[in-house]
């Protein structure tokens, strides 16, 4: 028989609290635990969603990049969709309805998962925002609205879908080509006289720029349609002489004659300072490359009009800005879209056609008495031809969907 009651009684009350205090210390470890979980859970989700951000914005750098290079046409057709796959060229998926299907510009065994191997809602889409008529929608900050589908550069619509693991992220951002501002006096302009004796043809109507090459005669009216005002076909401080089977065309007149107020350099044809043109269209190349495709400065260290300065091209098909310090001959069958800014001479002997502009400082008469040349003035020829070679984009809307 126990002989103190008591002491049993307070043993029997510690054993309880004591379990009382490991099972409260046990629920405590426990939440803890969990906390802990749920915070590595809560800190993995925001780290991957985050990762599937950065991977959306990765699509959406390739879809603009490439816009600006071309592989996603400025065509200016409504019904016009990209789809970028991460598949091997060749084994992109088959799309109908005249979308466009490219393989992924990443490295290989390096895709981000911005678009997926088959058509889907996930695949990198590339598109021009519409109104409810269909019309393309433009971007032009000189109207009120900016908006409207009358002038300016059209808005693509990229869609990216970016994944980390079970997270994804869809973004959509609309972007521009930057606009050039252009300031060309004439399809044809120079800063000596012109003589057409030749079989020419020089427009100062704005042409669309979808006219097929070598159009040309009564054949470019349907065509006259461009978005800037027209000018005079051809436009010089000198006189004007036109002869022979040559013709003009143009607003208010084919041509001016006397005119003052020539380029002090071709950074005024874009509305550029001098040290921005340089900047722009970077380091002199000689050789001149061929075909002359981008943004060119042809230079021989500053030599103009004798057999060192001279630069040809006989045939081919160009694209973009040429910039000549010296002469510059033509021959064969040459086309080219965009504008060709020339210090010295132009002499033509061949069957050439330009889209878009042509400057000529010049050191003696413009005579286009041999061969077959077309000039025809395009805004939108010099634009695309610019920005396509030489140009940027802008954002002018982003969110998440």
């Amino acid at each position: 028989m126990n002989p103190n009651p008591s002491q049993g009684s307070e043993r029997g009350v510690a054993l309880v609290m004591a379990l009382l205090v490991l099972l409260v210390l046990s629920l405590l470890s426990a939440a803890l635990m969990m906390s802990v979980n749920t915070e590595t859970l809560i800190a993995g989700h925001s780290q991957r969603t985050t990762q599937a951000l950065n991977v959306a914005e990765a699509g959406l750098a390739e879809a603009v990049a490439r816009i600006r290079i071309g592989d996603i046409p400025n065509n200016m057709n409504p019904a016009m969709t990209a789809k970028i796959f991460n598949a091997m060229p060749g084994s992109v998926p088959v799309l109908g309805g005249g979308e466009i299907a490219l393989a992924t510009a990443q490295p290989a065994g390096a895709w981000l998962p911005y678009s997926t191997a088959t058509d889907g809602p996930d695949a990198l889409t590339v598109r021009y925002r519409t109104n409810s008529l269909g019309d393309i929608l433009r971007y032009d900050p000189t109207q009120n609205p900016a908006i409207q589908s009358a002038t300016g550069s059209a808005i693509f619509v990229v869609t990216s879908t970016g994944y980390a693991g079970r997270d994804v992220r869809r973004i959509e951002e609309e972007v521009i080509m930057k606009p050039f501002l252009i300031n060309v006096k004439g399809a044809l302009a120079a800063d000596i006289g012109i003589d057409f004796n030749g079989n020419s043809h020089t427009c100062g109507y704005d042409h669309d720029a979808l006219i097929p090459t070598w159009t040309r005669d009564a054949a470019c009216v349907p065509y006259h349609n461009g978005p800037q005002p027209d000018l005079p076909g051809a436009w010089s401080t000198g006189g004007v002489a036109p002869g022979g089977s040559s013709f003009q065309d143009g607003q208010p007149n084919g041509y001016e004659e006397n005119q003052s107020g020539f380029y002090a350099g071709p950074w005024e044809a874009l509305t550029m300072s001098q040290a921005e043109f340089y900047r722009w269209i970077g380091a002199p190349v000689n050789p001149p490359p061929n075909p002359p495709r981008g943004i060119y400065h042809l230079d021989h260290n500053g030599i103009r009009g004798d057999a060192t300065g001279n630069f040809s091209y006989s045939g081919g098909d160009g694209e973009g800005m040429l910039y000549v310090d010296g002469d510059l001959s033509l021959t064969g069958n040459f086309s080219y879209r965009g504008l060709i800014y020339v210090e010295g001479d132009v002499k033509v002997n061949g069957t050439v056609w330009v889209l878009g502009g042509v400057i000529v400082k010049g050191l003696t008469t413009v005579k286009h008495a041999n061969g077959n040349m077309t000039v025809l003035y395009s805004s939108d020829a010099i634009q695309q031809a610019l920005q396509k070679h030489g140009g940027s984009m802008v954002a002018i809307s982003w969110k998440e969907l």
